[in-house]
């Protein structure tokens, strides 16, 4: 199966069977899910989930961040990896929102690579999560599941976006970096992927490539 089919059977089942993918974070504005994308690295969602109540009700706007403390913002997050650096993103952040873009969060991926704590990842789930750009962010499950099926053979998260930006139509790639990171973290997991559970297998490269093995 050549790279096009195997994009449409994959679009195929996915638009069949995941039809209402979208973001497991919990959030009710735009800067609120920045405010959960920077969190979630190196943490899962369902952490994330169980202390952005507190901090979205303490700081419903930038401006409100930008005029906190450290102390005052690690004390919130302290349980989440990685939360010295995470404060001090979350506050710089807030900050340049309210000195460079009126407190509006960009849509523009470039642009919210110019913030605190943003890199190119998080960059992409802002701008197709809110603002449904043709982009793919690619975090560790995208990068797995992509190079398991056989939609990239890229050994980089760079080539791995190249590839699945190139394969998915514009409309479906916000929806299609949904599929992909809620499969992997279901279904297709890092240590023991529920194959018999997998309604892609008969597509998939590596689980075709392992039972061929083992004929």
């Amino acid at each position: 199966m050549n790279g096009k089919d195997l994009y449409c059977k994959i679009t195929d089942w996915f638009s069949r069977n995941m039809e209402a993918a979208e973001t497991e974070l919990h959030y009710d504005t735009p800067f609120h899910l920045l405010i959960a994308v920077i969190l979630s690295a190196q943490c899962t969602d369902k952490r994330v989930n169980m202390h952005t109540p507190v901090i979205f009700a303490r700081f419903p706007q930038p401006s409100d961040l930008a005029e906190a403390s450290f102390e005052e913002v690690y004390e919130l997050i302290k349980s989440i990896s990685f939360p010295n650096n995470k404060a001090r993103h979350l506050i710089g952040m807030a900050q340049k929102l309210v000195s460079d873009f009126g407190s509006e969060v960009p849509s523009e991926t470039a642009l919210l690579e110019t913030l605190p704590g943003v890199g190119r990842k998080t960059a992409n789930v802002i701008a197709s999560v809110v603002y449904d750009k043709p982009v793919i962010a690619v975090d560790t499950h995208v990068f797995r599941v992509a190079r398991r099926i056989g939609l990239s053979d890229g050994t980089t998260v760079e080539k791995v976006e190249k590839d699945l930006t190139e394969g998915f139509a514009p409309e479906l790639r916000p929806k299609a970096h949904h599929w992909l990171i809620l499969h992997g973290r279901y279904v297709c997991t890092a240590r023991k992927p529920k194959c018999g559970e997998c309604g892609i297998r008969e597509w998939c490269r590596e689980y075709l490539e392992n039972n061929t093995m083992l004929r």
